[in-house]
């Protein structure tokens, strides 16, 4: 399982969790075509590439091929993403806050929950 996870400076404002989810989305997407392109030069090829998301609005945002009114401020680079969906190369995948692995990297956990998804990452405890 590979897990894209960076921190950076934006030149906006999110206006809603929505829109920070699907941007974020776009931005993994970005690193997952590269990482495609890397291991094809290897002899590995991937399809339909998951992403998992846990925010079920940015989802919809991402398979409906409708720019509506709502998202007009929504930089237009962000919406490459839906092309691609469309095309196939990626899926957007609803995955429970509680079960994203990813957010071992942004939340305090307690013990259990951060010891299950540090096994997940195949990552032991140094003693």
């Amino acid at each position: 399982m590979l897990i894209s996870w960076f921190s950076k400076k934006r030149n906006s404002v999110a206006l809603s969790t929505t829109e920070a989810e699907y941007i974020a989305a776009g931005s993994c997407y970005a690193q997952v075509m590269w990482m495609k392109q890397q291991l094809l030069d290897y002899g590995f090829t991937f399809e339909k590439v998951p992403i998992r998301c846990d925010n079920t609005s940015a989802i919809c945002l991402g398979k409906n091929p409708v720019h509506h009114s709502r998202t007009k401020h929504i930089d237009i680079r962000y919406h490459f993403i839906k092309d691609h969906i469309e095309k196939g190369d990626i899926e957007l995948v609803f995955v429970p806050t509680e079960e994203q692995v990813a957010v071992i990297f942004t939340k305090p956990l307690d013990e259990n929950t951060f010891s299950k998804f540090r096994g997940e990452l195949g990552l032991c405890e140094i003693e």
